[in-house]
């Protein structure tokens, strides 16, 4: 089975690539070869791992004994595992990155217009005097609000309904998340996996 899903921002986001643009910004947005902004697959399964092991948390109680190993079972073959003891299993899942709409995509990139896509954004640290403190201001580079598509192809059955309402526990996506940016919705459906089609 595979999830199709959309990712809603409604404000400004940042999903860094630990790269800088010399003294202008200190900060820059994770880009395709053709210079457009995505989300790597990576970091969107990290998110639903957590958001599933949320979930979990909040239902300890519902899952005990056979039904809680079976449980576990399933989230490990769904996931993988990764231990401090070097030990690791790779999950069945695979996540795609996630991009605009294909031909969203191919309009802004054959018009030239990626540069609209980004703004900047500026920031400084204040002392307890309510003055800006020197070599402070900081400069970040971010996405304006759009629409991303992205899938989650070989989920197990069992595993379907619990990572689409994970999706409820998303809110907020990239950095600095506690300065508003990076607000969204995600929405997702079902798909059968068409391999044998």
């Amino acid at each position: 089975m595979n999830i199709k899903y959309k990712i809603e921002f409604h404000t400004d986001w940042h999903c860094g690539s630990g790269l800088a643009a010399g003294a202008d910004v200190d900060a820059l947005v994770v880009k395709d070869e053709k210079g457009m902004p995505f989300i790597p697959g990576k970091t969107i399964k990290g998110l639903i791992r957590e958001a599933v092991e949320e979930i979990r948390g909040l239902q300890v109680e519902e899952i005990r004994g056979l039904q809680k190993e079976q449980n576990e079972e399933n989230f490990v073959k769904a996931f993988g595992f990764f231990d401090n003891k070097e030990q690791k299993k790779k999950g069945c899942m695979f996540f795609s990155n996630v991009t605009l709409e294909p031909n969203e995509y191919e309009a802004i990139v054959s018009n030239d217009a990626a540069r609209f896509m980004y703004r900047d954004i500026a920031s400084t640290a204040i002392d307890d005097n309510g003055i800006a403190k020197e070599h402070s201001l900081r400069k970040t580079e971010v996405v304006v609000p759009c629409t991303l598509h992205g899938e989650i192809l070989n989920v197990p059955e069992e595993m379907a309904d619990e990572i689409i309402r994970s999706f409820g526990f998303i809110k907020r996506m990239g950095q600095n998340r506690n300065r508003g940016l990076g607000r969204c919705t995600i929405t997702g459906r079902k798909e059968a996996n068409n391999e044998n089609a």
